[in-house]
């Protein structure tokens, strides 16, 4: 009867310092890859042309028009226009486009655009779609663009100071 006391004692003992390494090492873990992503630098998306208009973004796929003059350039809290260009098959493009933009240096997730359907074909872009755009405060952020909420693309935008 000792012996199994000692045994169902060494055997909990061991148990909870078994689980409180794993603890520690997914804790250990999980602040690697916060720092890691933190560091990881963000770069602004390239610029191309399509259909007589400089755009950022990913060229054939997905970007809105903007050529990072004072005009276009995102600042924070202020409201500007920007037209959405899509391409992609028939099958690919039809359903729900939304935006969410997430900021690189606190994670900061904010809506942007929400469509039931893009609109037609327009400058060179198989779809496309108006909107007005607006980023809270400065700093590298990334745009995901979904489709029917599969990630269809992104682009990485600088919100300048003031």
């Amino acid at each position: 009867m000792f012996k199994k006391c000692v045994i169902l004692i060494v055997s909990f003992i061991t148990l909870l310092i078994i689980t409180g390494c794993k603890n520690v090492v997914e804790e250990k873990a999980d602040a690697l890859t916060k720092t890691e992503n933190k560091e990881e630098k963000w770069k602004q998306s390239p610029l191309f042309e399509s259909g007589g208009y400089t755009m950022i973004g990913e060229e054939g796929r997905l970007g809105f028009i903007y050529d990072d003059s004072e005009v276009l350039k995102f600042y924070p809290d202020k409201t500007q226009k920007y037209m959405w260009h899509v391409w992609g098959d028939e099958q690919e493009l039809d359903g729900k486009f939304t935006v969410i933009a997430s900021n690189q240096d606190d994670g900061e997730q904010v809506p942007l655009l929400g469509v039931e359907r893009l609109s037609g074909p327009n400058n060179g872009a198989d779809r496309h779609e108006p909107s007005h755009l607006s980023l809270p405060k400065h700093g590298m952020w990334k745009l995901d663009a979904y489709i029917d909420d599969k990630l269809f693309g992104t682009i990485y935008v600088e919100v300048h100071k003031k």
